[in-house]
């Protein structure tokens, strides 16, 4: 009987809990499913608006997606405490490359913001600095809240100087691009909400980005001159084009609005899209999907991404470790805030960005961070529960 009691025991905290990580990655396995197919249709779709000199985007999605499931198998094996020990040397490196594109690229479509190698892949290392600075952001405010005992007000100004610093440079970087690089500000402003600092920081940081914003919005509205001798004229275009998401003047708004209006209940059809729009296959691509498939696709589509959201809130939310805790917090912000973002520009309820929509868009360097992203949160739950399995035995 005490034998059987052993086995029964072992079964339970350490062969049973491996099995929960085997059925919780095949449902990981079933969520990348659905993206591909989705993602497929939509790219497929777009491609009747796309240059032929672009080749077929929807086969190029399906190779990275192959090389994304790959980096997520590698990623999910990595000791946690490396990505986290070398976050210093990634973030100097990634600066590096955001550094390079403005000294060394050419510029495409007025933006120089990708390495193309050998004419064929293309590198967009902006991308990849969200990952870097999520693992960046989470080992500082760990190793400052392990080292300081007692936090007060001048310490946590402190803090708050070394994540402001450390956002602004890949933040400049990037503008210069030129790009917002708003997701950076997004990553930092949600991982320092949920460190424990004094909320009064928060209503100083409100005060300050209003005065802030407010200056800059003044200068493009009633001083032209001055706000391109600062930012320049390309900025002041990039600037018109956000603006039109209010005034409804621009082509691109008004072109996704009607597809969208006119889709009815279930859509022109598969491979139909009415009207033309430029970045049909990437920062437009919910446009498609909706013109294709209507409403009822279109509450499809968002209410699985509600499930998968969900689910990734539920599998994280009891993990022991603060400094996973710390990047969890920066993934989910990532992707819920590109998930909006994108939606919410295509049907004219936000600015237009730029802002790819995860999963779905095209994208090479776009796609592989999100499922590197994935492959760092697989990697801490399985982690979080072997821990958990060996401590009961």
């Amino acid at each position: 009987m005490y034998l059987i009691n052993n086995i029964y025991f072992f079964y339970h905290n350490n062969i049973g809990d491996n099995m929960k990580i085997l059925k919780e990655n095949k449902i990981y396995a079933i969520f990348l499913f659905l993206f591909i197919i989705l993602s497929f249709l939509s790219i497929y779709s777009s491609s009747m608006y796309l240059s032929p000199t672009l080749g077929k985007l929807y086969y190029k999605q399906l190779f990275w997606y192959l090389i994304g499931i790959i980096l997520i198998m590698l990623i999910s094996k990595i000791k946690l405490k490396n990505l986290y020990k070398y976050s210093l040397i990634f973030y100097i490196i990634n600066v590096l490359l955001l550094a390079g594109l403005l000294l060394f690229t050419k510029s495409i479509n007025g933006s120089k913001s990708w390495y193309t190698i050998y004419g064929i892949i293309s590198i967009q290392p902006s991308e990849f600095m969200k990952i870097t600075l999520i693992l960046f952001n989470s080992y500082i405010i760990y190793s400052f809240y392990k080292k300081e005992k007692e936090i007060s007000f001048r310490k946590e100004f402190l803090l708050i100087t070394i994540i402001i610093f450390s956002l602004m440079i890949p933040s400049i970087l990037t503008f210069l691009q030129p790009d917002t690089g708003s997701v950076y500000c997004i990553i930092s402003f949600a991982m320092l909400f949920v460190s424990g600092i004094n909320r009064k920081w928060f209503i100083y940081f409100i005060i300050f980005l209003s005065l802030l914003v407010g200056t800059f919005l003044y200068l493009y509205f009633y001083n032209e001159n001055i706000f391109i001798k600062i930012f320049g004229s390309n900025f002041f275009y990039r600037m018109d084009r956000i603006v039109n998401w209010n005034n409804g003047n621009g082509m691109q708004l008004n072109n996704s609005l009607i597809s969208i209006g006119s889709s009815g209940f279930l859509g022109h059809g598969f491979n139909k899209t009415p009207m033309y729009f430029p970045e049909a296959g990437t920062d437009f691509i919910f446009t498609v999907f909706a013109s294709n498939f209507g409403l009822l696709g279109c509450i499809f589509l968002i209410t699985f991404f509600l499930i998968f959201d969900i689910y990734l809130i539920n599998i994280t939310k009891n993990i022991y470790s603060i400094q996973d805790k710390y990047t969890i917090i920066g993934i989910l912000s990532v992707i819920f805030y590109q998930q909006i973002q994108n939606i919410g520009m295509t049907i004219g309820l936000l600015p237009i960005t730029g802002i790819t929509l995860p999963f779905i868009s095209y994208g090479g360097s776009s796609l592989l961070s999100y499922m590197i992203l994935l492959g760092i949160i697989i990697n801490i739950v399985n982690a979080d529960k072997m821990k958990k399995a060996y401590k009961t035995i």
